[in-house]
């Protein structure tokens, strides 16, 4: 049995032990190395399994405006602020990824849900945030950690 590595030279992988994951429907934070590093450090007893918080300042809360004909579209909208976050090339390309496969998954390819990740020192702080639905070929925006517009066309 051979593997490549990142210079495309095979590797031989005969007497390597190969263990399967199956990923239950319901786990999605198993859809990334970072998520399964974490089960399985809780699973050997080597950490805590992680305990999130939510906040709800209402003095902090960013308000969302869904205008009407973005509502037929997208009848419910959900935000969340994450805080005291810092991505290197290979964190930031692991979310990524992991975004991408919860849209081909749970979002069914974007028919059901989509995500959008911004960067809120970007946004003023006291102006809410619009959701709008606009034709393709009119959207120009600037993606994470990019220099260039792009369009969506």
């Amino acid at each position: 049995m051979n593997r490549t590595d990142d210079s495309g030279k095979a590797i031989d992988i005969s007497k390597e032990i190969v263990y399967k994951i199956e990923v239950a429907a319901n786990r999605y934070d198993l859809l990334c190395l970072e998520g399964i590093s974490e089960a399985f450090r809780a699973y050997l007893g080597i950490s805590a399994a992680p305990r999130y918080t939510i906040k709800n300042q209402t003095e902090s809360l960013k308000k969302i405006i869904v205008k009407p004909d973005t509502q037929a579209v997208r009848p419910f909208v959900v935000g969340c602020v994450l805080r005291n976050i810092s991505f290197d090339l290979k964190s930031y390309n692991s979310f990524i990824d992991l975004q991408d496969k919860l849209h081909n998954n749970i979002c069914r390819k974007r028919t059901l849900a989509s995500m959008g990740t911004h960067d809120l020192d970007k946004f003023a702080s006291d102006a809410p945030v619009t959701y709008e639905a606009h034709k393709p070929e009119d959207i120009v925006f600037q993606a994470l950690k990019q220099k260039d517009p792009m369009n969506c066309v």
